[in-house]
């Protein structure tokens, strides 16, 4: 079923159980992991039929059902690579993507309804379900989340977008126990779409038994325990105990419940060696014997500092999933003679990315004379003409990629031909009569440009230093752009270093992959300065963000596409919201603001020989955080 008949559908206010409610039937009495069979003998656990709801989940595994036991070894890099404990773990929000990312189905909810304009939705959870500490989940929770938290300004500066239509954040009341109702002020046709990404996890991310003992709301003493922590008011303290979406301490509590598969037992922090995640005996999840998931006992992800060193732990076969910092096309061939050897298969993933190396180039640069030029369109151009994407892609990625832009491909409904492809062929003498028509005509003894006023004309690009593909990328168009008489400086760093210099605006071009390719809607960041990563201008995306109160405030072009943004989250139907957003990308490739050099290749992954019910197909993004909703709590080891 496609999204947009299941928008239509929830449209005219049918209900997702009537889609969903009819699963494959189970066996009338549940099992459990053998390893909690102890605990359940001693009284410690109670039976494995009084810790999942009434009516669980019923999942149909990719390829049979399972078999219980065994470790999951992946790896992470150093103490900012938090997010890939969230890939692994999974994203558990209200909904989730379906496997081959094609529709949203329901997840920590059994159900949703949605009124005729798509302005509120009423989400059913799902009766007798439990946190990983054995308390009941209820519209308690939920309320909580949203109310008491994401709509604080004392623990978030600004409520996360996903919950905010025309700058109201979202109303919501608890109907019942177990029903809760969302209410925007205008429609959100996009909303369950939304709740299934990564950062859609709010509305159920922090249980209220526990995380409430850090709100002042609910405990007046809650300065002593601030006191305690050093912490330096009440909502550092909740994000150091409950953590928050994008922060790495929600991986650092092993006390805090949770409602994933697995739970922290070996904390991830600053000096981690190894993070430890052990399985949830609440998990609402089982297959259709009645098995309680996941079947992996325990999740191990060795903190490692050095991609080399990653590869080289895939290559000896100890690693059993793998497809982050492994994942650039040049390691195929060494992935492919080691894999008998390593006991490994190597997978091919589609990436969702619209283009392997988006070179973001900052329109609200420290820098002055750099800025005018920067804003000025046709020294974009220049910059583009400038670039040999054919020798990129045949020198770093063999071949396999192709030109692009930061446009949605071909193979998307959001294809822009324009946006793809324009200024993607190389023409130094194109280039440089534009630049002479800028008037940089002036040239030092070494050959750069100097601005009319003095200065040489150039550019410092950081980068995350583990992302070996586009420290390649820059190195190339360093020299094609020394032929322009263009200078790049290339300033490689930790990536907890890059982000802050991005996020202090410290930067005239940051590179990273640009996303869009097949999720263009759920992660414009090339087009508009919608996120705190939109790396075309930090001080644009904070004026949006804090609505005109911080940053700078856009162009006339950025302003107008910020506004039909909001048009769009307000889109009545899908219809509208199609044209809406077809605009977006119309007036982004008129304005040409992010150059992009080649289309991804696919991703490489490896998993063990015998992880079996492994979804081979799964793109690879961060709207799809692979693998995630590939549903890693199916996985297991065929004997």
């Amino acid at each position: 079923m496609t999204r947009s008949l299941i928008q239509s559908t929830l449209k005219g206010g049918l209900s997702l159980a009537l889609l969903f409610a009819l699963q494959p039937g189970f066996a009338n009495t549940y099992k459990q992991a053998p390893s909690l069979d102890a605990l359940v003998r001693s009284g410690a656990l109670p039976p494995v039929e009084k810790r999942l709801p009434a009516q669980p989940e019923v999942i149909t595994p990719v390829q049979r059902n399972g078999q219980y036991g065994g470790v999951l070894r992946s790896a992470l890099r150093g103490n900012a690579d938090y997010h890939a404990i969230l890939r692994l773990v999974g994203n558990q929000g209200l909904s989730r993507w379906s496997l081959d990312f094609n529709s949203v189905q329901p997840n920590i909810a059994e159900s949703w309804t949605v009124n005729a304009d798509a302005s509120e939705y009423i989400f059913k959870l799902r009766r007798g379900m439990r946190w990983s500490d054995g308390s009941p989940f209820t519209a308690d929770d939920v309320l909580f989340s949203v109310n008491d938290l994401s709509g604080n300004k004392q623990f978030l500066t600004n409520p996360p977008d996903v919950l905010v239509v025309k700058d109201k954040m979202a109303e919501v009341t608890k109907l019942d126990d177990y029903t809760v109702k969302f209410r925007f002020a205008g429609s959100y046709v996009s909303f369950p779409e939304v709740l299934a990404t990564p950062l859609g996890q709010y509305p159920v991310m922090w249980q209220k038994k526990y995380c409430s003992r850090f709100h002042p709301d609910y405990n007046p003493k809650v300065d002593e325990l601030v006191a305690q922590n050093n912490a330096k008011n009440w909502g550092t303290l909740m994000r150091i105990k409950c953590g928050d979406a994008e922060v790495p301490t929600r991986w650092g509590n092993p006390e805090k419940p949770t409602l994933d598969p697995w739970v922290i037992e070996r904390p991830y922090n600053g000096s981690a060696s190894q993070v430890m995640l052990r399985r949830n005996p609440y998990f609402w999840q089982v297959d259709k014997a009645g098995q309680q998931l996941p079947y992996i006992d325990t999740l191990q992800l060795a903190v490692i500092s050095e991609i080399e060193t990653i590869m080289l732990t895939v290559l000896n076969g100890q690693l059993d999933f793998q497809h982050r910092h492994i994942f650039p096309i040049q390691n195929r061939p060494l992935l492919a003679e080691n894999a008998k050897k390593g006991n490994y298969t190597v997978m091919s993933l589609q990436s969702l990315n619209a283009n392997s190396a988006g070179i973001y180039l900052n329109q609200s640069t420290k820098k002055d004379r750099l800025r005018e030029q920067i804003r000025n369109k046709d020294f974009r151009i220049a910059l583009s003409l400038g670039m040999d994407r054919k020798e990129i892609n045949d020198i770093v990625y063999m071949g396999q990629g192709a030109p692009w832009q930061t446009g949605p491909f071909k193979e998307s409904k959001w294809y822009n031909e324009k946006l793809g492809t324009q200024y993607t062929q190389h023409d130094v003498k194109q280039a440089n009569e534009i630049l002479d028509r800028l008037g940089l005509t002036k040239r030092g003894a070494d050959g750069y440009r100097t601005f009319p006023a003095g200065g040489r004309v150039s550019l410092d690009a950081i980068v995350a230093i583990q992302l070996a593909q586009q420290i390649e990328v820059l190195e190339l168009v360093r020299k094609q752009w020394s032929k322009i008489g263009v200078e790049l400086v290339i300033q490689a760093a930790e990536r907890s270093l890059t982000f802050d210099r991005a996020n202090s605006n410290d930067y005239d071009i940051c590179v990273d992959v640009a996303p869009g390719g097949m999720d263009a809607t759920m992660n414009p960041r090339p087009y508009l300065t919608i996120h705190p990563e939109a790396r075309q201008s930090v001080q644009w995306a904070k004026w949006y963000l804090s609505g005109g109160k911080q940053g700078e405030e856009p162009n006339a072009s950025m302003k107008k596409r910020l506004a039909l943004y909001e048009q769009w989250r307000a889109a009545k139907s899908s219809a509208e919201a199609e044209r809406l957003f077809r605009d977006i990308l119309s007036i982004a490739a008129d304005e040409f603001e992010v150059l992009g050099a080649v289309r991804p290749p696919r991703d490489n992954a490896i998993r063990r020989t015998n992880l079996s019910n492994v979804y081979e197909a799964m793109p690879a993004g961060w709207t799809y955080p692979t693998p995630g909703p590939s549903l890693p709590q199916q996985w297991f080891y065929a004997k």
